[in-house]
């Protein structure tokens, strides 16, 4: 069962999907669900993914947190001194927005429903 506020899902920076793919599955054995031509994720001990339209940005994982109350989680967010980056937007699967932390580090929040 998920958790609120628990780490749930950890999303990295991809590009070509083929050959990331490709090196994962010959490397480790991973399998993948595509979502669309820049979307895969896996499931090898914690959920992930790549996204193939973050591959402009910095290389850096996003670590994403689960709540069952999106909303309520993002005023908590930005009560306890975190900056919403990006708001609330849907994804197939679910809705979830992006803050950063008081050091700067981002994460996301994301909830099914």
């Amino acid at each position: 069962m998920r958790e609120d506020g628990k780490i749930d899902y950890v999303e990295f920076p991809g590009g070509e999907m083929a050959p990331l793919k490709r090196f994962y599955e010959q490397a480790f054995g991973w399998r993948f669900t595509d979502y669309g031509p820049t979307y895969a994720a896996m499931s090898e001990g914690l959920d992930g993914g790549f996204d193939g339209d973050a591959a402009d940005q910095a290389a850096k994982p996003l670590v994403v947190l689960y709540a069952h109350d999106l909303e309520a989680m993002a005023a908590k967010v930005e009560a306890a001194g975190g900056t919403i980056t990006r708001p609330i937007f849907t994804f197939p699967g679910g809705r979830r927005f992006h803050f950063t932390d008081p050091s700067g580090n981002e994460l996301a929040v994301w909830s099914e429903t």
